[in-house]
């Protein structure tokens, strides 16, 4: 549809005469695809606009459809794991019986020779664990994530966990969920900022229904892939994760995901010990980061098609699944029995950890597709444990148990692995239910993420990013903003006022313009002050007979034509100010422009639109097909 037609309907036609030639309905040369079909058919149950939903409604009930979509995607996504795990182990089992145990070293790599191609010749973005994908989607493209991701994500990944790859659910269902919403949001044509919204309804949906966590499942959304809290985007996100949540629970039961004994601190006096533990998975956090990259820079390097590294990457974490079955896949079984009795040494737990984060960094760095959530919590299970082992057997009397440590070790290494230390928390307590462990959880994911931070700025979801040179924070892509000068988005033409101008014209021309502000300049038009609308205020009724220059303000903030975007943006915030005369470096009197927020934003959006016109409408069209 043209912008003319969406501006102005449709056009009217000619009324029924006896020259005119009765419609036809369409032959069959002229069938619908399917995507138009289901594209006629959402335009059918769109509100005419004289009777439009109020906004904040129609928020709401676009987060309960995409809640809807991104619940029952998680759904069948667990449905496809549990299809493919019995498979590869029970099939495989008949299959290569002649191995005896030693059969699951081959069922990675199998997997690693289905899901290479499907991955490389279908989505490539459906490679890895989702979420930088998603956070680039939302930061670069206005949210805009082609639809087959989700077709392609869920056999893919449900295929690297059913064989035995060390990942998790919870990356893949979050993109699957996110792509499920930006597919809605194409459908129905809404603007860019609702389809970042839609996303992160998906995403949020995804995780709360595969997981029964719908707090941990919106803030997962907002912190990490929106990256901002909103009441716009707030409301929709909390009402598409509880959608999720409900359907999941419907389906799945109303029970966390792990089951714990009744324990808790000994006391506050125990909280230094927590506190230690969140400085302990700091460093192992950043480590596990830095071998997941490393892995990938191992693998690239191989020089063979890369659609078969994924089956080397299997192959190698066949063998490292030997010493425990564990290893393989999301490991919860694991997990569960570290919150029960951890019953292995100190010894036995700390092979289990590096083997643990080396088939996490094999399957992930070869090129699977699978989540780092879950082997976050494994790690972090084990890490805790293992301390907690320790702390018990030095101080009995001043210490609960070592499963409380587990606990609160697999919460605190996610959190220096993703510097998300909020959903870390509320993710881990809705996983076990258990408020008790509140405090050691704050306090560790706290100390985990501050320290994780000083020792390596990127997490385990930018770092992706930023090797591809894309910088997000907030939700936008600020390497952008850097590479822009501030001469490329500056208004020249903005009005000034002399600084002779009695207040009273000021406040004429203020509310002419509706502008907050002006520059003013001197007999020599040059920069001597900037006079707004709280200046006026200030001034109050004394103000008669004053001029422009009495009341300006004199001491600015100023941006040079060389500046970046993202310098200015900086010097906004130093002042809590909504533009910054751009003046010459060797002569601040002489302006050049004017620079706001809304030049900066209109900078940015032009920018990434004309980075990204190949994922324009017929793009769209050919993947909803």
């Amino acid at each position: 549809m043209s912008d003319e037609t969406e501006r102005t309907g449709p056009e009217p036609q000619p009324e029924a005469g006896p020259d005119t030639p009765p419609q036809q309905a369409p032959g069959p040369s002229e069938t619908l695809t399917s995507a138009e079909r289901v594209r006629r058919a959402l335009r059918a149950l769109r509100v005419p606009r004289a009777a439009a939903l109020p906004e904040h409604s129609l928020l709401i009930v676009l987060g309960i459809i995409t809640g809807i979509g991104g619940g029952l995607g998680a759904v069948a996504f667990r449905w496809l794991i549990d299809i493919f795990q019995a498979a590869f182990f029970d099939g495989g089992g008949e299959a290569f019986g002649f191995m005896g145990s030693y059969y699951t070293i081959l069922l990675p790599a199998l997997g690693g020779l289905l899901v290479g191609p499907i991955v490389h010749f279908m989505a490539p973005e459906a490679k890895g664990h989702g979420v930088p994908e998603i956070m680039e989607a939302v930061a670069m493209r206005g949210g805009r994530i082609r639809a087959r991701v989700a077709i392609i994500k869920s056999l893919a990944s449900s295929i690297c966990i059913g064989s035995g790859g060390s990942v998790g659910r919870e990356g893949p269902i979050a993109q699957i969920g996110a792509a499920l919403g930006s597919t809605i949001a194409g459908l129905l044509k809404v603007s860019q900022t609702r389809t970042r919204m839609l996303v992160a309804c998906g995403a949020a949906a995804g995780i709360a229904a595969t997981f029964n966590a719908p707090i941990g499942g919106a803030f997962f959304a907002l912190e990490l892939l929106l990256g901002r809290w909103t009441a716009e985007a707030f409301a929709p996100v909390v009402v598409a994760s509880v959608t999720g949540a409900s359907i999941g629970r419907a389906l799945f039961g109303d029970v966390p995901a792990f089951g714990v004994p009744e324990y808790g601190i000994a006391g506050f006096t125990e909280l230094p010990a927590f506190l230690i533990l969140g400085l302990i998975a700091a460093p192992l956090g950043v480590i596990f980061v830095r071998m997941i990259t490393y892995a990938e820079d191992l693998f690239e390097s191989i020089p063979i098609p890369p659609y078969l590294l994924p089956a080397i990457g299997g192959l190698f974490v066949g063998f490292i699944g030997l010493h425990d079955p564990t290893l393989y896949g999301v490991g919860y079984g694991k997990l569960q029995e570290l919150l029960t009795h951890p019953s292995l040494s100190i010894g036995a737990l700390l092979i289990l950890l590096v083997l643990k984060m080396l088939a996490t960094s094999l399957t992930i760095g070869s090129g699977g597709s699978g989540g780092v959530f879950s082997p976050s919590l494994y790690v972090g299970g084990i890490a805790g444990a293992a301390f907690g082992v320790i702390a018990h057997g030095l101080f009995p009397a001043m210490t609960t148990e070592p499963a409380a440590y587990a606990l609160t070790g697999m919460a605190a290494l996610f959190a220096a692995t993703s510097h998300a230390p909020i959903t870390a928390v509320l993710i881990v307590f809705e996983l076990t239910a258990d408020y008790r462990m509140i405090l050691p959880l704050m306090v560790a994911c706290g100390t985990s993420v501050l320290t994780a931070r000083a020792l390596y700025r990127f997490s385990i979801y930018n770092i992706k990013l930023v090797r591809r040179g894309v910088h997000v924070q907030l939700g936008h892509d600020i390497q952008a903003l850097s590479d822009m000068p501030v001469a490329n988005a500056m208004r020249q033409d903005f009005p000034t006022v002399p600084k002779d101008m009695p207040v009273s014209e000021v406040i004429e021309k203020l509310e002419e313009t509706r502008l907050h502000g002006f520059p003013v300049v001197n007999d020599k038009g040059g920069l001597a002050g900037w006079v707004t609308l709280s200046d006026v205020r200030r001034a109050g009724p004394g103000a008669a007979g004053r001029t422009a220059g009495d009341i300006a303000t004199h001491h600015l903030v100023i941006a040079y034509a060389d500046d970046s975007l993202n310098d200015a943006l900086r010097k906004l915030g130093l002042r809590d100010v909504g533009h910054l005369p751009v003046v010459d470096r060797d002569d601040h009197t002489k302006l050049l422009g004017v620079i706001t927020r809304q030049n900066i934003i209109s900078a940015y959006n032009r920018l990434l639109m004309g980075r990204h016109t190949h994922l324009e409408t017929t793009q769209d069209e050919e993947d909803f097909e």
